[in-house]
């Protein structure tokens, strides 16, 4: 009755949490892109199904792959460093039971409120504060955007916002995070080249805003040092991914083959 889709590289210290919270699943699929680490191992002592990617053409097409290997009518599509409330499960399980209905109406697809951490730490403010994402859908009304980063889940159909959280554990570290960073900006910038943007301008403008609308604008700075840990992130990603996106082609295949 519910197939939940994981996409998955490098994610040992993370992956037994996230399909913890699902285990009332009736099919648990890992599409992995590589792993050299433990991560489907113990995914498959689990009881998940571990599939394998032998290339990485971006988010949007590997979690369309996923969504292609799901056979029961509902589908929760998570990332590794997600993990599901116990209300949420309680919410998700009694959703997929009734087929859809939620205080006397029938839905297709749900948005799951979610909570940021950084290195342990809950994000309250700036622009980690509390989000929204779609992931709980009928499967047959769903699919992925094709975008490298930053896709996109489209549904056709009635949504809805449900009340529970999703935990998501993004940084367990400043070097985690650092390097999280840096593959984003470098997807982004392959994004923004092909509609030839980026440039040195460009970039420091973006990346000074991405700093003051995190701290002032949304409050990051009320989060401490974790605030401006973040908009420091924040904002290099937003500068490097215009400044990479305006490099030279030669130099772009250089970055390509140190990030990838």
């Amino acid at each position: 009755m519910l197939s939940v889709t994981i996409i998955t590289k490098n994610e040992e210290n993370r992956i037994a949490r996230c399909l913890n919270s699902v285990a009332f699943a009736h099919q648990r699929i890992i599409l992995d892109s590589g792993s050299t680490d433990r991560t489907c191992e113990i995914a498959r002592e689990m009881g998940a199904q571990i599939h394998h990617s032998v290339d990485w053409p971006g988010f949007g097409i590997q979690k369309n792959r996923a969504l292609a290997l799901a056979e029961e009518p509902w589908v929760l599509s998570l990332d590794a460093d997600e993990v599901l409330s116990d209300r949420l499960q309680q919410q998700v399980q009694a959703i997929v039971a009734s087929d859809g209905l939620w205080q006397g109406r029938r839905y297709d697809g749900f948005w799951l409120r979610r909570h940021s951490r950084f290195c342990g730490k809950l994000v309250r403010f700036g622009d980690w504060q509390g989000d929204r994402v779609l992931r709980l859908f009928r499967r047959h009304c769903g699919k992925f955007s094709d975008d490298l980063v930053h896709e996109r889940l489209e549904v056709q159909g009635e949504l809805l916002t449900l009340p529970a959280t999703l935990e998501h554990d993004s940084v367990d570290s400043w070097d985690d995070g650092f390097n999280k960073m840096r593959r984003y900006a470098w997807l982004s910038a392959r994004k923004l080249a092909a509609q030839g943007r980026g440039s040195l301008g460009s970039a420091w403008l973006h990346g000074v805003w991405t700093v003051i609308r995190g701290l002032v604008l949304r409050g990051g700075v009320l989060d401490g040092i974790t605030g401006l840990k973040i908009a420091w992130l924040n904002g290099r990603g937003s500068y490097l991914k215009y400044r990479w996106a305006g490099l030279a082609q030669a130099g772009k295949l250089q970055l390509q083959g140190d990030l990838e």
